[in-house]
């Protein structure tokens, strides 16, 4: 459900990016209280009239029970982007926006441990609301970030990180690499690809101690994170994922689907049957006749659409937002889902 509120501040970090904090009424504190690493879909109506979504991470510090949630989030000028244009352009105080309750499963409850986070550009956004959410709450949790920016001008929320640096000197550890642009201190220009980071991680901290990974930048870092650690013993159970960019969608699975098949669904408590035309989603099923069926990026990244396959078979043309363990019990993208039988039955409220 969406719900109109309120911007209450735009600041900008850098030449292309913002942070925008959203007023959030008494009556709305619990239905936004996030989890560190949560993200939320912003609605708005386009210059043609036609309905935009996009989702964006939430920055802040996780309220505690009780307190006011801080809702603020990081947007990053995409080339082509509508929103994200009309954010750093035209959006200013007072304006209201659309907003969906904070989900996503990014997340890490605070915990006694040693964390990591290996982030790209604007990956930074829910990884910064966990290290500050957990070494805030938790005095036996340490954090090392491992962030990759192009230059120290496209750097987003540089004076965060350095307050963290500065309140938390023993248990919060920062390494940053710039990828087209030289430091006078620290590591060497260049990508976090595999094989630096093959190298560069054990050389930071002792790996098989971290007792979580948080990878979330674009598809290519993630990915190269990811190989990396597993060539270097890493439980796939401890590596926690985000994309925020996908440059290319892989090719679909090839799957003869059925000529005719029916779609059933339950979504907030309420069921029904539809036919799937041909080529469309399970998603896009969905919405011609349930306009409040979940969604955002439409991409296959945020996982909004996430729903659980009650019975049949489906092929998703790409997956870059449910973990192994989500697909394994049985959870698939409607916005990527194809019919592979005759009939298919999802779930959105499990």
């Amino acid at each position: 459900m969406f719900h109109p509120l309120r911007v209450s501040e735009v600041e900008r970090l850098t030449d292309d990016s913002v942070a925008v904090t959203l007023a959030v009424p008494a009556e709305l504190h619990d239905a936004f209280r996030h989890t560190p690493g949560q993200h939320i879909a912003i609605r708005r109506t386009g210059a043609n009239g036609e309905e935009i979504r996009r989702t964006y991470s939430i920055c802040a510090p996780a309220a505690p029970t009780g307190e006011e949630p801080v809702l603020r989030v990081g947007i990053r000028l995409v080339d082509g982007g509508e929103f994200s244009t009309y954010a750093l352009k035209e959006l200013s105080v007072g304006h209201t926006v659309e907003v969906m309750q904070p989900m996503g499963r990014f997340v890490l409850e605070p915990r006694p441990g040693h964390f990591a986070g290996v982030v790209g550009g604007s990956g930074i956004t829910p990884v910064l609301s966990i290290a500050a959410t957990l070494l805030a709450r938790e005095p036996e949790a340490r954090f090392c970030l491992i962030r990759s920016d192009r230059t120290a001008a496209s750097t987003m929320f540089l004076e965060e990180v350095a307050d963290l640096k500065d309140r938390y000197p023993d248990r919060f550890q920062l390494v940053t690499v710039l990828s087209r642009e030289e430091q006078q201190a620290g590591l060497p220009s260049g990508r976090l690809d595999e094989e630096r980071l093959t190298g560069l991680l054990p050389a930071l901290l002792p790996v098989p101690e971290v007792d979580g990974w948080f990878l979330c930048g674009p598809f290519g870092l993630v990915q190269g994170a990811e190989k990396a650690l597993r060539g270097l013993g890493v439980e796939r159970s401890r590596i926690h994922e985000e994309i925020f960019h996908v440059d290319a969608a892989p090719a679909p699975a090839p799957t003869a689907a059925p000529a005719h098949s029916t779609l059933s669904a339950t979504l907030d408590g309420r069921s029904g049957t539809w036919p799937v035309q041909e080529g469309e989603s399970l998603l896009e099923t969905v919405l011609r006749a349930r306009s409040d069926a979940p969604y955002a990026c439409k991409g296959g990244v945020c996982g909004t659409c996430r729903a659980f396959l009650v019975s049949g078979e489906v092929r998703m043309d790409r997956n870059f937002a449910l973990e192994h363990e989500e697909t394994e019990a049985g959870y698939v993208l409607a916005c990527q889902s194809h019919p592979v039988t005759p009939e298919v039955e999802l779930d959105f409220d499990r």
